[in-house]
């Protein structure tokens, strides 16, 4: 992907002194999802209670936190079994790993234009499915799920690092290690249990008239509404020069926006109003932590998009994220190896000498000792970073200091005011 220029000079004489243009259409609500007042009050009462997890002990909410942009700010979470909240969650000796992914941020996750989820895509629209989805669970996905937000709130459920548990810990992880959905009845027999839960099932769904007769598609439709209505950004000043609104840029802004867009790299990956394609692309970033291996591989790796399509093109690549809010979902990457900004675009600007320098300071990762072995052992192993070194698609960008400064001034114009 090589980078063409044109003398910065001649792309900021064209813009104004304030108020330029995107190359998109402003967002609407009309751009999202349907929702159901009712299911969204049930979806925020499910989405921060631990009675969804196999141990009671950790919610959709403690990976997924409003004061950390809709992500946890750590690089890699401490899941089922961890005692806090964001970077001050600890890990005690019964954790054998941490959730080998970063927590990805929920904005506007409702969007239309949104037809796969997770960092490798396993997650897509399949209209022919028995679910409507292509999924993990693959046809035991339960069917009458309204969204791929929907989908994606039953899989976190199962998963032993994330919310079901150790194996032989409670009958959540127990129904799940025999049949993934054979674990989702048992946790809707708890949720029915409470009669406070029952009358907002009872709104949500007013055809309900009793308790049997619920199943996981009540409570995930109604998350995957909740988190489609609560987490829209529709306001950051980006929305409002879409618009066709004023906006005061500061030179650093425009010449951000200049860099950005005019120019085109940036925007080839993060184009639209999401500002992502949502292809997958190898970075080559650092391996920090367990990586989500496949059952069959023989060493700690984590493959990316080819896990779920078996395609060698798409070794190491992940899913371009979206940039919405993103000066506030620190850190980045699929394994959250950045901390700022800063350090993921530096990585852009030239990957294969980033990957050869990364500081590993970088990596915002909870106090745990018996887990350290486990985050750097991708390190050690001098194939794979060859092999990932070689899957690299972004050739050096050529940016100065002064580029990096520019762009992360634009990307501030990303952020909701809220």
């Amino acid at each position: 992907m090589k980078r063409m220029w044109t003398p910065l000079f001649l792309l900021l004489t064209s813009l104004p002194a304030f108020a330029t243009s995107v190359p998109w259409a402003p967002l609407s609500a009309d751009d999202f999802l349907p929702v159901d007042p009712a299911r969204v009050e049930l979806g925020r009462q499910l989405f921060k209670d631990p009675v969804l997890s196999g141990n009671f002990n950790i919610s959709c909410q403690t990976c997924h936190l409003p004061e950390f942009g809709s992500a946890d700010g750590v690089s890699l979470s401490v899941g089922e079994g961890g005692i806090g909240e964001g970077p001050k969650r600890t890990a005690n000796a019964g954790i054998k790993k941490r959730v080998p992914r970063h927590a990805p941020p929920l904005w506007n996750l409702g969007h239309r234009s949104v037809t796969q989820m997770f960092w490798d895509g396993r997650l897509s629209i399949d209209p022919k499915a028995p679910s409507g989805f292509d999924s993990p669970a693959e046809d035991r996905l339960p069917q009458g799920l309204n969204s791929l937000l929907a989908a994606q709130a039953v899989l976190p459920l199962t998963a032993q690092f994330e919310m079901a548990g150790n194996t032989g810990e409670n009958e959540v992880i127990g129904a799940a290690r025999q049949r993934i959905d054979w674990a989702w009845p048992v946790i809707v027999e708890r949720i029915i249990g409470f009669d406070y839960y029952w009358e907002l099932l009872q709104a949500a769904y007013p055809e309900l008239t009793r308790r049997r007769d619920v199943d996981i598609s009540h409570l995930a439709n109604a998350i995957g509404d909740f988190i489609n209505l609560e987490f829209r950004t529709l306001d950051a000043p980006i929305d409002r020069i879409a618009r066709g609104q004023a906006v005061q840029l500061s030179d650093s802004e425009q010449r951000g926006l200049a860099l950005f867009y005019q120019d085109g790299s940036c925007a080839q990956c993060h184009s639209g109003p999401l500002m992502t394609n949502q292809s997958f692309v190898s970075l080559g970033l650092p391996p920090m932590g367990p990586g989500r291996t496949r059952p069959w591989d023989p060493v700690a790796r984590d493959l990316g998009r080819m896990a779920h399509s078996n395609d060698w093109n798409d070794r190491y690549a992940f899913r371009v994220p979206s940039l919405r809010n993103v000066g506030k979902t620190a850190p980045y990457g699929h394994n959250g190896a950045y901390a700022t900004l800063r350090g993921i675009i530096e990585h852009h600007n030239d990957p294969r000498a980033a990957l050869d320098r990364y500081d590993r300071s970088q990596a915002i990762l909870a106090d745990a000792a018996h887990l350290e072995r486990i985050d750097w052992i991708g390190f050690e192993n001098a194939r794979e970073m060859a092999r990932l070194r070689d899957s690299i698609q972004v050739e050096p960008m050529g940016l100065s200091a002064q580029d990096i400064d520019d762009l992360i001034a634009f990307l501030g114009l990303l952020d909701s005011e809220d």
